[in-house]
């Protein structure tokens, strides 16, 4: 992995194959890992918020997940840089980690979600081992780690806790609970237990590849997503162009 620093974001520049090698390895060993999957919301909340910054340069991966970091990825010199989207990576790792042993926790999402979730990819994947999903009481963080949660997550010998609260909940969550929890790798994921569920749908994939999603995810959900996307998708490219011109 190359790092390419992007508006103080220290994003890690990869092929999606690259990334998916590396946290196969990093699941089964025993040091302690968590990923960020950062679009451009994610590093425009580092922007304006100091703790947010921390816990994303903190995270051992974070993955372009979104087109606009890609681009300028290429830009600064990372020419086979890919998108390393969340909702790919969780549906290739555990395809790929079935019948292995490693055991995966998701923690996240409303409770028909996840439920859903596990549901379709056990279908798909009998051999995939889960130790255990539970969706927590929406609430803000507190200021430390979550006991009930650790001792859930500890007592299921997980390898993998996919981490499903939204950016950049997730992402401080994951900064907070890292030194406690037990399981090699925490991989925040955003929007992927909605979308593998099938509660959300995904963009088409030349959308996807032209940079476009966030255009099919604004129209199924405008009233959420409108300041997400109409105010710091401009944002973004006026910063990365100041910064460029440094």
């Amino acid at each position: 992995m190359a790092k390419s620093a992007i508006l103080g974001v220290q994003t890690d520049a990869q092929t999606f194959e690259e990334s998916i090698q590396t946290l196969m390895e990093w699941a089964a060993q025993p040091q302690k890992r968590y990923v960020s999957t950062c679009p451009v919301y994610t590093l425009m909340m580092c922007r304006e918020h100091g703790d947010v910054m921390q816990a994303v340069n903190g995270a051992d991966m974070v993955t372009a997940d979104g087109m606009p970091i890609v681009w300028e990825q290429r830009r600064r010199g990372n020419p086979l840089a890919e998108r390393v989207y969340g909702p790919g990576v969780m549906r290739v790792l555990c395809q790929r980690t079935a019948g292995t042993g490693l055991k995966h926790y998701f923690w996240g999402g409303m409770p028909e979600v996840t439920e859903k979730l596990v549901e379709r990819l056990t279908s798909k994947h009998p051999d995939l081992a889960v130790a255990g999903y539970y969706s927590p009481p929406f609430a803000p963080l507190g200021d430390a780690p979550d006991a009930e949660a650790v001792e859930r997550l500890n007592a299921s010998g997980a390898n993998i806790v996919w981490v499903g609260l939204g950016s950049p909940k997730q992402d401080l969550w994951m900064w907070q609970h890292r030194p406690v929890l037990n399981a090699p790798l925490l991989i925040g994921v955003g929007a992927a237990f909605d979308m593998l569920a099938g509660f959300k749908r995904q963009a088409p994939e030349w959308m996807q590849r032209r940079g476009l999603e966030w255009v099919f995810r604004l129209l199924q959900e405008p009233r959420r997503l409108g300041r997400r996307y109409l105010v710091y998708n401009p944002r973004f490219v006026w910063e990365v162009w100041r910064e460029n011109r440094g």
